[in-house]
């Protein structure tokens, strides 16, 4: 038994069940013995690996979007290019050193910002961009952010931010809470109280009984806040994630621990808890603040942005296994059966801007 478990065990016992949410929390984010605040997630020796781990193309294609976006909103300076969640500093490494190639001006005279919440992360990234000669500066949330146009990107950004989650009872729905079983062990249980079902994104009376709705209030939260800033002080902003672009029933939450899947409840504090990012939901915070949006899978994106033409290019003058190896990371990026189905990628922009590959709002 983790530590962490044993602490929420006698939480338990002393309190009650947690709702979903809650747990997912003290899962990812607790001081002490949470998985954000302890463990080494990226790459190979953790426990997955992003987009910009497995090839600098990603990070090249982000950069040339934002670059579209700041020359199809006027070119404003000063300017903010941000990364929340920002991971080991990847993505915005292979940002600069494109956006320095693309335009020397923009690169000098923005302000580069990273918005990380974890000090431990935050010192993984420091040393990811030691080597880059712009200043990059680090915050805890984008409400200290300077009031001027943002661009900003969040890759895997949502699917940590808890969620909580709702079960048909009889005839009508009741929270999830993680709660013992008669063996004091970790349990899902359906809570005592209903809840009012127009809350949830589903027709009620179509999903079945033990049907599970997940819904993210402080996912959508988090949309609004940097929708906000937007509409007040313009920008653009791209994210990336796993999840679906229409809502709907089921279970999605799932732990990920040394590349392979677990019970959710199996580790406390030692594997990723995430769940699939409702899109629709995200648009329509978007949309509530005047921004046009633009949904897409990834694939759709990388291949509108030119990852084949990018890989022709960096595979030009390598050896046979560089371009094995190239064209590996150009399928799981933008394959069918791979990333390029599962993610998705939501764009938000002022109303009337369109940029490559989204020629109209969604």
């Amino acid at each position: 038994m983790t530590r962490l478990k044993t602490r929420i065990v006698d939480l338990i016992e002393a309190l009650g069940p947690l709702p979903v949410n809650e747990y997912m929390a003290l899962c990812l984010f607790d001081p002490a013995d949470g998985y954000y605040t302890t463990r080494e997630p990226f790459g190979a020796a953790g426990d997955f690996v992003t987009a910009p781990e497995i090839s600098q193309m990603f990070g090249e294609l982000v950069a040339v979007w934002l670059y579209q976006a700041w020359a199809a909103i006027g070119r404003p300076m000063p300017v903010t290019v941000a990364e929340i969640g920002p991971g080991r500093g990847t993505l915005m490494k292979d940002m600069l050193r494109t956006l320095s190639r693309l335009d020397p001006d923009l690169a000098n005279g923005a302000a580069f910002v990273m918005v990380e919440t974890s000090p431990r992360l935050a010192e993984i990234q420091k040393q990811t961009l030691g080597a880059t000669p712009f200043t990059v500066q680090w915050h805890e949330t984008i409400e200290t952010l300077p009031h001027q146009p943002l661009l900003i990107v969040g890759n895997e950004l949502f699917d940590a931010i808890p969620i909580r989650q709702f079960v048909r009872a009889g005839t009508g729905w009741r929270e999830r809470m993680v709660g013992l079983d008669d063996d004091n062990a970790l349990s899902f249980f359906a809570g005592a109280g209903s809840v009012d079902a127009t809350l949830l994104p589903v027709d009620a009376a179509e999903a079945p009984q033990g049907a599970i709705v997940e819904v993210a209030p402080a996912r959508t939260a988090l949309m609004a806040a940097i929708a906000e800033r937007m509409a007040r002080n313009g920008g653009a902003g791209l994210f990336l994630d796993y999840g679906h672009l229409q809502p709907g029933v089921g279970d999605t939450l799932q732990a990920l621990r040394r590349h392979h899947h677990e019970d959710v409840l199996a580790n406390p504090g030692e594997a990723d808890i995430t769940s699939h990012v409702d899109f629709a939901a995200l648009a329509a915070v978007a949309r509530g603040h005047g921004l046009d949006v633009h949904l897409s899978t990834q694939g759709y994106f990388l291949l509108g942005m030119g990852i084949l033409e990018r890989a022709g290019r960096l595979g030009a003058d390598a050896g046979q296994a560089a371009r094995d190896e190239i064209s590996s990371a150009v399928e799981r990026l933008a394959g069918p059966q791979a990333m390029g189905e599962l993610f998705k990628v939501l764009a938000v922009m002022p109303r009337s801007v369109s940029v490559r590959p989204f020629a109209t709002a969604d």
